[in-house]
C-alpha cells in the first residue's frame, strides 16, 4: 500500500467541513458484508431497545475487527465515526465522508471536530462512534484513554452508550497484525447513561463509569474461555510490545520465532501456550503478557522519576500526510526526544515541498502537549515508526535505529504528559 501523493499537493485537510449522513446504498452494502463477516460473532444488546438517535458511541478499539464490529452493532442505523487521515488517503475523500466518517488528526486538540460530532448528532440526528483509545492495542489491554472523556459527555449532552468486544485482538494482534488467527469473537453494547443522568452527573463520576466499561484483558479472557490458538507462528512479533527482557533488564533484545520468545543477551527462552501465556522453559514458570507489558510501563516511569532517561538522537526518514491525496516522501532527517519533546529536523528544509508547509521546521512538540504517541510496528509494510502530528499535517517518522523502540517511546510520552499536568 504505497497511498503516494504523486501531485505533493501539501494542502491541509479540511477539518472544518461538515460531515454528511451515511449514503444508504453505500451503507446497505456495507451491512451485508459486515453480516457475512461476522455471522459468528455473538451479540449482546442491552438497554438499547427503543433507543433513537442522537447519543454517543464510546468503543474498545483491540483491532481492526473492530471497524466491521461497530456498524453491526448499531444497524438498521447509520452513524459518524471519528476517523484518522489514513482512512481518507486509503479510501479517498469521497468515499469515506459518505461512509460516515469525521477527519481527525490523532492525539491533536481540534475544535473542529468536537463541532462536527455535535453536528452530527443535533442536525444530522445520527450516533456518533469514537474509539477513545486511538489505537490498536499493544498487548490486548485497554490503552491508556483521554482524561477529558467525562467532559466530553457532559457537553454533548447525548445518551451514552458503550460498545466492547472480544477476540479482535486475539484475532489480529498488533504486532502481527497481517496475519490472522481464527477466532469467533463477541460484542456487547449498552446503553449506559440516559441524557437525563448525565446532567445528573459529574465528569468525574462518568469517567470512572467510562474507563471500567471500556476495561478489557484479551490474555485473561482467552485463558477463562478456553480459546485455543495453535498456530505455528503465534508468538511471533511479540517482542515488538515486550522489548525488555523481563530477567536480565536488558531492553531491545528480545526476539520471537515461531511459538517462542527469547532475550538474546541472557539466553532465556519463554514459549507462548495456545491458550496465551508464556512459560519459561527453563523454570516452568508462567508469566501473564499484559503483566509483562505493565512491568515495561512501570520501568519506563521510574526512569523518568529517577532522572535516568537519556532520550534519543537518531537518523529517520519522515513522510507527510497533509490531506486524503496520500503520502508525500520529505526524504532523511533526525529525531531527538528528551522530558522537554521531540524535535523532528529535515535535511532539506528548502525544497519546494518544505517551503509549501505551513509548518516551520525543525517542528517541536512539547511533552506537555502530547497526551500520546501513535506508534507503528510494520507500518506499510516500512517498518517501525511514529507518527508526530499538527492540526496541519501528520509526519511518519522511521528508523531503524536500535535506539528507536517505539513501544517505550510510547509509555515514556504518556509518563512525561500525566506528570507535566500534576505539575500544573
Amino acid at each position: 500500500m504505497s497511498l503516494l501523493n504523486k501531485e505533493k499537493d501539501m494542502t491541509p485537510f479540511d477539518m472544518t467541513e461538515k460531515p454528511v449522513k451515511q449514503f444508504l446504498p453505500l451503507a446497505w452494502l456495507l451491512w451485508g458484508a459486515l453480516f457475512i463477516m461476522t455471522r459468528n460473532m455473538s451479540v449482546e444488546k442491552i438497554g438499547m431497545k427503543g433507543l433513537k438517535p442522537p447519543f454517543l458511541v464510546l468503543s474498545t478499539h483491540q483491532g481492526f475487527s473492530d471497524y466491521f464490529i461497530a456498524p453491526r452493532m448499531l444497524f438498521p442505523l447509520r452513524a459518524n465515526y471519528i476517523s484518522d487521515m489514513e482512512g481518507f488517503a486509503a479510501y479517498g475523500k469521497l468515499m469515506y465522508k459518505h461512509g460516515g466518517c469525521i477527519g481527525k488528526r490523532r492525539y491533536v486538540p481540534d475544535v473542529s471536530v468536537i463541532k462536527n460530532i455535535r453536528y452530527a448528532l443535533y442536525d444530522l440526528k445520527q450516533p456518533v462512534v469514537i474509539f477513545p483509545e486511538s489505537r490498536h492495542s499493544d498487548s490486548g489491554v485497554t490503552s491508556k484513554l483521554p482524561s477529558n472523556l467525562g467532559r466530553l459527555v457532559k457537553y454533548l449532552d447525548v445518551p451514552l452508550v458503550v460498545l466492547s468486544a472480544h477476540g479482535s485482538y486475539l484475532a489480529n494482534p498488533f504486532w502481527d497484525e497481517e496475519r490472522t488467527r481464527k477466532i469467533k469473537m463477541s460484542a456487547r453494547i449498552e446503553k449506559v447513561y440516559s441524557a437525563e443522568e448525565i446532567r445528573s452527573l459529574t465528569a468525574a463520576d462518568i469517567q470512572k463509569t467510562i474507563e471500567e466499561k471500556l476495561s478489557y484483558d484479551e490474555y485473561r479472557w482467552q485463558l477463562d474461555n478456553k480459546i485455543n490458538i495453535d498456530c505455528k507462528y503465534r508468538a511471533e512479533g511479540l517482542h515488538k510490545p515486550l522489548y525488555k527482557c523481563i530477567k536480565c533488564e536488558t531492553e531491545g533484545t528480545m526476539k520471537s520465532e515461531g511459538i517462542r520468545l527469547s532475550c538474546s543477551c541472557c539466553g532465556s527462552v519463554w514459549e507462548m501456550s495456545v491458550l496465551g501465556y508464556l512459560e519459561d522453559v527453563e523454570t516452568h514458570k508462567t508469566c501473564h503478557i499484559p503483566d509483562w507489558y505493565n512491568w515495561e510501563r512501570d520501568e519506563a516511569a521510574k526512569e523518568i522519576a529517577q532522572k535516568r532517561y537519556s532520550g534519543i538522537d537518531i537518523p529517520v526518514e519522515i513522510e507527510a500526510l497533509p490531506n486524503e491525496k496520500g503520502f508525500v516522501k520529505l526524504g532523511n532527517g533526525r529525531l531527538t526526544h528528551s522530558e522537554e519533546g521531540y524535535r523532528l529536523y529535515v535535511d532539506d528544509s528548502e525544497n519546494e515541498v518544505m517551503r509549501s508547509l505551513g509548518d516551520s521546521f525543525p517542528l517541536s512538540f512539547s511533552s506537555g502537549n502530547m497526551q500520546s504517541v501513535q506508534t507503528e510496528y510494520n507500518y506499510r509494510k516500512k517498518g517501525k515508526c511514529i507518527v508526530l502530528s499538527t492540526k496541519d499535517c501528520c509526519y511518519y517518522v522511521y528508523s531503524s535505529s536500535p535506539e528507536f523502540i517505539v513501544t517505550k517511546l510510547e509509555f515514556i510520552t504518556e509518563n512525561l504528559y500525566e506528570n507535566s499536568k500534576k505539575k500544573n
